[in-house]
């Protein structure tokens, strides 16, 4: 990989970086509304759970955006975590956080559907 490509991959990690540390401080969403009205109190508890959701889903993101800052940082930015061949600049250019090469992140997907801890573990390594 290029050092403007490296760079421009950078680039877009810290701007990600950003948006998703602003995010995730954002928990307006999360707090716990009372209403005298059991369907208000329905229709906010379906909101907080989304809110709670998409919370999750931003802070893992924001683990994988750190952790492709990091493996930058190491030399290994661009590398499957798993099988440890090139990953495909078609993949770094729609994921750039992406840890695994298509083939183990589909392999990762399936594992994951089974409860593996496999590559849970490399990603935050």
């Amino acid at each position: 990989m290029t050092k403007t490509e490296l760079n421009k991959y950078r680039q877009v990690l810290e701007t990600k970086l950003g948006e998703l540390s602003h995010a995730v401080r954002d928990r307006e969403g999360i707090v716990i509304e009372k209403s005298p009205d059991a369907l208000d109190e329905v229709q906010h508890a379906a909101e907080r759970e989304l809110a709670i959701r998409n919370l999750d889903r931003e802070s893992h993101l924001l683990r994988n955006v750190r952790a492709a800052l990091r493996r930058m940082n190491e030399g290994a930015y661009g590398v499957c975590l798993h099988c440890e061949e090139d990953i495909n600049p078609k993949r770094l250019n729609a994921v750039p956080w992406a840890p695994f090469c298509i083939d183990c992140q589909e392999l990762a997907d399936r594992n994951r559907d089974q409860d593996s801890e496999m590559f849970e573990e490399l990603m935050v390594a």
